[in-house]
Order: C-alpha cells, then sequence, then structure tokens
C-alpha cells in the first residue's frame, strides 16, 4: 500500500477542507488514479509562503514513510483555470513548480501536482 502525503496552500486553507482530494484518494481518480492498489494517507500538512517550510515538512513526512507527495489542485489551478473565483481572491502558488522541485531534489519524495478537481485537458505531472 503506497504511503502518501498531501500538500495544501495556505492561501487555500479557509477555502478547502480537502474533501475532494481526500475522496479522490478512497476512489484512485483524478491524481490518484494510476495507483494500483489503496493508498495509505500519512500525512497532510499546509505550505505558507514563500514555501520554504515545504522542505522540511517533506523531510519530516520522508522519516515517516511517506512515498508519494502529492500538491493539491488549489496550489496550481490558477495556471490551469485562470478565471477560477479562488484565484481572483489571491489564492494559489505563483512558485509551485520551483517548490515541487526543491522538494523532489532535496528530499528524493515521489511528487505529483495535482489531488482532485483536475480539468479534462491536465497531463498530470510527476517528479520521480
Amino acid at each position: 500500500m503506497p504511503k502518501v502525503a498531501i500538500i495544501r496552500c495556505e492561501k487555500n486553507q479557509d477555502e478547502c477542507p480537502l474533501t475532494a482530494g481526500f475522496a479522490a484518494l478512497k476512489s484512485r481518480t483524478a491524481a490518484f488514479k494510476g495507483y494500483d492498489e489503496d493508498c495509505d494517507l500519512v500525512g497532510v500538512f499546509t505550505c505558507h509562503c514563500p514555501g520554504d517550510s515545504a522542505i522540511d515538512l517533506a523531510s519530516i513526512l520522508k522519516n515517516k514513510g511517506v512515498e508519494v507527495l502529492h500538491f493539491s489542485t488549489c496550489l496550481l489551478l490558477h495556471l490551469l483555470l485562470p478565471t477560477c473565483q479562488l484565484h481572483k481572491r489571491g489564492g494559489f502558488c505563483e512558485s509551485i513548480d520551483g517548490i515541487i522541485e526543491r522538494v523532489h531534489s532535496e528530499t528524493g519524495l515521489a511528487c505529483v501536482k495535482g489531488t482532485a478537481h483536475l480539468p479534462k485537458e491536465y497531463a498530470l505531472q510527476k517528479w520521480g
């Protein structure tokens, strides 16, 4: 059973309780579609700007057995749907790709950009 964790953005923490991400994980849909077996959710944390905490927290999760780190769709939705209402209220991460690159290179964890609510045309991006 793969051990996964989810990172979300502080700018969206009051807007999203992650219910869709947890449902996608449980049903192995959206960004969790590629798993051949159920996943074990080991942890969830909130990334705070400018993203430096993501590396420290990812390292802790790795020590707890996490194998794959999913970055919540809220961190990248502005790139996919620029008209999204949450984006207009100032949410989402402009530095998401750089943060994922740093987390992956400094921790060695496999990283996936997305959880739930993925647009049909979105090609899931993975590191590692």
